[in-house]
C-alpha cells in the first residue's frame, strides 16, 4: 500500500502534470531514501513523437522521475519544507532496458551525501526485477521557500 499518492507528492515537490512523473511513494525515510512508482501509460504526451510505431519512454524522463523521488526524500525534511531541489550534475547514468507503455517503473533514490544545500543521490529505476536506469544525481536545494 502506498504511503503517498499524487496529491501528497504535489504537497512536497512543485512539479505538476504533464511533468509530474511519480504516481505514488511506497517507502519513505525522510532525508535518506524514497521508493516510488510510475505507471507508464500509452496516453503519455511524449509517446506521440518518441517514437511513432514503437513508443519508448525517453531516458531523460526516467532520470527526471528518479530525481523527483529523491526530491520527495530530501524535501520531506522539515528544514527543506517548501523549497525546490534542482539538478546540479548527472553522473554514471546507464540505460539498460527500454521502458514502454504498460510498464510500471519502480523508482528508488537513496541520498548518499548531504552537505548544506547540496547533495548526491544514488538512483535505480526498475521494471519488475530488471534494471532500466542507474544514475548518480547531484542536486542543489533553493535558498528560498
Amino acid at each position: 500500500m502506498s504511503i503517498m499518492k499524487t496529491k501528497d507528492i504535489m504537497n512536497i515537490i512543485p512539479h505538476r502534470q504533464p511533468f509530474l512523473l511519480v504516481d505514488t511513494i511506497e517507502e519513505l525515510e525522510s532525508g535518506k531514501r524514497a521508493v516510488g512508482t510510475k505507471c507508464v501509460s500509452y496516453n503519455e504526451p511524449f509517446f506521440a513523437g518518441h517514437f511513432p510505431g514503437e513508443p519508448v519512454m525517453p531516458g531523460v524522463l526516467i532520470v527526471e522521475a528518479l530525481a523527483q523521488v529523491g526530491a520527495v526524500a530530501i524535501l520531506s525534511e522539515p528544514e527543506f519544507k517548501g523549497k525546490t531541489a534542482y539538478f546540479a550534475a548527472l553522473n554514471k547514468v546507464r540505460f539498460k532496458r527500454k521502458v514502454e507503455p504498460g510498464d510500471v517503473l519502480t523508482l528508488e533514490t537513496e541520498i548518499i551525501q548531504l552537505k548544506g544545500p547540496m547533495g548526491v543521490g544514488k538512483a535505480t529505476a526498475k521494471v519488475g526485477d530488471e534494471i532500466a536506469v542507474t544514475a548518480e544525481l547531484t542536486f542543489a536545494i533553493s535558498k528560498e521557500a
